[in-house]
């Protein structure tokens, strides 16, 4: 695989993140909300998306998608692991997420079933948690 740059987007930027998120059925309603930060990966162009949310020691790994057309090449672990070092240079002591189709992936990078109730309330408080996941959805959680 070719060198992979994350470049952080700005505002203007996120309507772009929304027309791939909203494609693969992810949410994307609170993405202009504040404590978030989203990046774009480029490897020859552009391979995929992903982000964090909130604040302190404890985060929501967000919105992580490799396009289609280039999965399967190792791009989703390169881009969690790029995600993982910007979350580490931030403080962030335990990364949090929701999926309802890739838990077997996060699983194989280290992330781990959690108990839903027993996240932080932090973590708990967001949209994501409240509203834009389903209940049914894998809730997972890695120390860093």
């Amino acid at each position: 695989m070719m060198a992979m740059t994350a470049t952080r987007l700005e505002a203007s930027e996120l309507a772009g993140l929304a027309w791939f998120l909203d494609n693969a059925n992810l949410p994307s309603a609170d993405l202009a909300e504040p404590d978030r930060v989203f990046f774009r990966f480029d490897a020859d162009r552009l391979v995929g998306y992903g982000g964090l949310e909130g604040g302190g020691a404890d985060r929501l790994l967000r919105s992580v998608l490799v396009l289609p057309e280039r999965r399967g090449a190792g791009i989703g672990h390169a881009l969690v692991a790029a995600l993982e070092q910007e979350a580490h240079a931030l403080g962030v002591q335990r990364l949090h997420l929701l999926t309802t189709t890739a838990a077997p992936f996060f699983q194989t990078l280290g992330y781990a079933a959690a108990d839903r109730h027993a996240a932080p309330s932090a973590i708990a408080a967001t949209r994501e948690f409240s509203s834009l996941c389903p209940a049914s959805a894998n809730y997972l959680v890695k120390a860093l």
